[in-house]
């Protein structure tokens, strides 16, 4: 990568780096952990709070995703809202503020009366928490990413913008084993009575951790370097190039269009197919928890490599071979699973596999998006393209898929739904600057030209 003595990334030095990605990844575990809970559990939360005298499963499953997709629509108004404060007064300070709102929430949900006792409020107040939810996960992304690459050494944006994606992998692993273990020891009855509170009630003592870890972190070098230069003290750094509104909305669009796969495929393999093997295809809790599991180790061991490998070839052919690959094996992979007459081996690999073309999306992801944008509304812009195609194509995902598999009877919606998704993807990534990986993030503040400081601070 090519850097210049006085680019930000430069200054730092010691513990910093690590820190960061700790302190920016804590907050994305609680988060995913709780969406994965509220999935794996989603059929129980329907019986509770949706459906409490019996009905229709798909029904309940219906109104369960609806709350689940209110809380992700209101996440693009976290993103901006957040994303704006994190933008004029830091990433350290508004990633704790957003911390100790999605704990809270998180919490409350573990402790909030059913049907039964509260009534018809019961299921506002629980949509009503997933509202705030939605709100501080749409200020997460943004911050903790660009927390993650602002400290990232020089070569090394990409692997450290994928611990991002790989703590998501880690929360939806953690909450589908804690369900697993609550499922296994656990008697039906009882799980659906009380036990599937408990894992709401144990990101209290999670996010207390976090909230350590941020109280402890440094505000990143790419703000410092653009606060100094707003206030003169960056005797050599040159101002940043205002943006245009409408560049700044178009980078955001093509942002959401180049991840809409990965917020769809992600989604319908990772977290809505243990209802989606429930409801559909009569698999127990148990197996549909056990092909989570299994998808969301193959998702997790991608990650990484694909974030890395991002640094050596660039994000455009490493996210373009991942949405490929989701649009090709969609059918095949899904069929598997419908086929009595496979194993269980058979239908393991087949989750494995799907989790694993996911990461090769989500490995690179969060860094394209932070290199899409400079230092003044990085956390903002990224924040909204990840919120905006999340609300759409990942909040959704549960309500479009049940929803027309109960009108249609068709059960291969989940295929038809990312292979349509990872098209447009596939599109969106070609306009990708392949050498966007090499070069400092846009928004370094340090003496350039005029036609160089246009360069660096357009969104693209």
């Amino acid at each position: 990568m090519t850097t210049s003595p006085a680019d930000p990334s430069e200054r730092v030095a010691g513990r910093a780096p690590r820190r960061a990605l700790v302190a920016g990844s804590v907050g994305n575990f609680i988060e995913w952990y709780e969406f994965g809970v509220y999935g794996f559990f989603a059929t129980i939360i329907a019986a509770n709070f949706f459906t409490p005298h019996g009905g229709n499963e798909l029904e309940g499953l219906v109104k369960t995703y609806a709350s689940f997709g209110i809380a992700f629509f209101f996440r693009p108004i976290g993103a901006a809202v957040f994303g704006r404060v994190g933008d004029r007064i830091g990433r350290r300070p508004t990633l704790i503020l957003v911390l100790l709102l999605m704990t809270g929430a998180t919490t409350l949900i573990g402790a909030l009366p059913t049907y039964d006792t509260l009534g018809a409020a019961a299921p506002w107040l629980l949509t009503l928490l997933r509202i705030l939810q939605g709100l501080s996960a749409g200020g997460e992304f943004g911050g903790a990413v660009s927390i993650m690459t602002e400290f990232a050494p020089p070569g090394r944006r990409g692997l450290y913008g994928a611990w991002q994606s790989f703590t998501v992998a880690l929360g939806l692993l953690a909450g589908a084993g804690v369900a697993a273990v609550l499922a296994t020891v656990m008697s039906e009855e009882s799980l659906g009575d009380w036990g599937w509170r408990l894992p709401f009630l144990l990101t209290l003592p999670i996010g207390l951790v976090a909230l350590w870890l941020r109280l402890r972190l440094e505000e990143t070098p790419f703000f410092r370097a653009a606060a100094d230069a707003d206030s003169g003290t960056a005797s050599a750094a040159a101002p940043e190039r205002v943006a245009d509104p409408r560049e700044v909305a178009g980078a955001i669009v093509m942002g959401a269009a180049r991840i809409m796969g990965w917020a769809a495929a992600g989604y319908t393999f990772l977290v809505v197919m243990p209802s989606y093997l429930q409801a559909t295809l009569n698999a127990t809790f148990q197996q549909a928890l056990v092909a989570t599991v299994v998808a969301n180790a193959g998702f997790a061991l991608s990650i990484l490599p694909a974030g890395l490998l991002s640094d050596r070839i660039g994000r455009r052919p490493v996210m373009l071979t991942g949405a490929a690959l989701v649009a090709v094996l969609a059918f095949p992979l899904l069929n598997v699973l419908q086929d009595p007459d496979s194993s269980a081996w058979v239908q393991g690999a087949a989750v494995f596999v799907a989790g694993v073309v996911v990461g090769l999306m989500a490995g690179p992801g969060p860094a394209m998006l932070a290199e899409m944008f400079p230092t003044r509304i990085r956390y903002t812009g990224l924040g909204l393209a990840y919120a905006l195609s999340n609300a759409v194509f990942s909040g959704c995902a549960g309500l479009i898929i049940t929803e027309v598999i109960k009108h249609t009877g068709e059960v291969d919606i989940p295929a038809y739904y990312v292979t349509v998704t990872c098209a447009v993807s596939v599109v969106a990534l070609f306009t990708l600057r392949g050498e966007n990986h090499r070069g400092a993030l846009p928004g370094a503040a340090r003496a350039t030209t005029g036609a160089e400081r246009k360069e660096e601070t357009s969104c693209g």
